[in-house]
């Protein structure tokens, strides 16, 4: 489960001033939910999400991920945490000197896993989003949908709990945008909370789901039909 409670942030100004993302920002999202966090340009969509993983603590209130409460954690405790979420980047975010299955392999080695149990894994991963088979290709040798699928095999490999995706199709034409959404939905359907931010409104109303529109520094819900 991950709870927000009366959480404000804001973010420094040239001037000296602040400018505020969130005040007094509260919601729950239960474990296996699918949501949809949508909202203008700069409206906080990533700011929430870098709040859930904590890259980013509250000025005050709290977030609670799981176990992990950001007015009590301990800065070694953090990757811990982050070790149960999984996050799809828009810009993929790829080792351009590693191929596929390296690139997969490093979310576990930086875990400390080695032999077997990384090839199993890995491979397990690869599987899932269809491209075992392209393991020793290079990010620059695949499509955009393909590597944006390698994203969501790293995101996966460590079995997370939760499935955080900043505009995973902004950069993907249609079709293939909606191939990367069957992909995550069936990750979803398997037990995984799925949390999507996006400006794609044609899969929001395409794939419905609860849905979360930023307005104000406040999260309203919103009925995905009516978008």
């Amino acid at each position: 489960m991950i709870v927000f409670r009366n959480v404000s942030i804001s973010y420094p100004l040239p001037g000296g001033q602040r400018r505020p993302v969130f005040e007094n920002l509260s919601f729950e999202i239960q474990r296996g939910e699918h949501v949809y966090l949508i909202g203008p340009t700069g409206s906080g969509k990533t700011t929430l999400m870098r709040l859930i993983y904590m890259d980013l603590l509250p000025e005050s209130g709290y977030c609670q991920v799981g176990d992990y409460r950001s007015d009590r954690i301990k800065p070694a405790e953090i990757p811990y945490l982050r070790r149960t979420l999984g996050v799809v980047f828009q810009d993929f975010q790829l080792l351009p000197d590693r191929n596929v299955y390296e690139n997969v392999a490093f979310a576990l080695y930086v875990t400390g896993k080695r032999g077997a149990e990384v090839k199993t894994r890995v491979l397990q991963a690869l599987t899932l989003v269809g491209l075992s088979h392209k393991r020793r290709r290079y990010p620059h040798e695949l499509s955009g949908g393909e590597q944006q699928r390698v994203v969501i095999a790293r995101a996966i490999v460590n079995d997370p709990w939760i499935l955080l995706a900043d505009e995973p199709t902004g950069n993907l034409d249609p079709r293939v945008a909606d191939e990367i959404m069957e992909l995550l939905l069936n990750l979803h359907r398997q037990g995984m909370t799925l949390l999507m931010a996006t400006h794609d409104y044609r899969l929001v109303k395409k794939y419905p789901a609860r849905t979360l529109a930023i307005l104000n520094g406040q999260l309203v819900e919103v009925d995905p039909r009516t978008l």
